[in-house]
């Protein structure tokens, strides 16, 4: 049987929030989707309320994963404690509230979510993520095992493609905010793509209002980030998984507008 697993990249603010809330139900219908992630760390701009993750569970998320703005809204830390659907990235400090690791059920196989977040550009104090993925890849996985690895470099995200293919289903990175046209399946079954792009308004710098960003770019004061008005976007991609093997056997970005 193959089974399509949906990522949904970056939601940024309420304009995003509310596009995944018109849109993901329809696409999951239609592509028949048996799992979704979606990456929620920008529902609030920097961070997510537990409010906003209520909401995108409802929206159609089974599991919700987070990255460098995981803590941007410290009411979240209690939740990451208590719900076992929102991970932040597995590699942060011992000492951070919540995990980055789960199992669940996907029809009549399981499958294992594994969030991370990159060291290159994004100085967070993490632990290696090459290392912790190994940490968390070892016997007695399930069927099916998908990560997002939350990174700024693109060279680190394939790296990391390499080193998991043959020991994950799907690999797909967030972060950046635009999607990349490099989906494909690797070659010991692993399916990859560098980013998912985001969910949130199309005529914006990564989700923010552009005047916000060319005033920041000019050395200026941008003021607290805004997210703009108007017509939005949702994107990701779907990889199809054989259970009898677990591997990806395709991959297809998502653009809904």
């Amino acid at each position: 049987m193959i089974y399509h697993i949906l990522a949904v990249g970056d939601v940024v603010g309420e304009q995003g929030l509310a596009h995944l809330e018109r849109s993901l139900r329809p696409l999951k219908r239609l592509k028949d989707i048996h799992f979704t992630v979606v990456n929620g760390e920008n529902a609030a701009v920097t961070g997510v309320t537990p409010d906003q993750v209520e909401r995108i569970y409802a929206a159609g998320a089974d599991v919700v994963t987070l990255g460098n703005h995981t803590f941007g809204k410290p009411q979240t830390a209690s939740r990451l404690e208590e719900d076992p659907y929102l991970l932040r990235p597995a590699n942060y400090t011992g000492r951070a509230p919540g995990k980055g690791w789960g199992v669940y059920d996907c029809g009549r196989v399981q499958i294992g979510v594994l969030n991370l977040i990159g060291r290159c550009g994004l100085d967070w104090g993490a632990d290696n993520p090459f290392l912790t993925a190994d940490r968390y890849l070892k016997e007695d996985l399930p069927r099916f095992i998908v990560a997002d690895f939350h990174a700024e470099a693109t060279s680190e995200k394939l790296a990391m493609a390499y080193y998991l293919d043959g020991r994950a289903s799907a690999l797909w990175g967030t972060h950046t905010h635009v999607p990349t046209a490099d989906e494909g399946v690797f070659p010991k079954g692993m399916g990859y793509i560098t980013d998912l792009g985001m969910t949130g308004p199309v005529e914006s710098v990564l989700g923010i209002r552009p005047e916000q960003s060319v005033e920041q770019f000019l050395g200026g004061l941008p003021g607290r980030y805004q997210v703009p008005d108007g017509p939005c976007k949702m994107q990701g991609a779907v990889f199809s998984l054989d259970s009898d093997t677990g591997r990806c056997v395709d991959v297809e970005r998502i653009d809904i507008r």
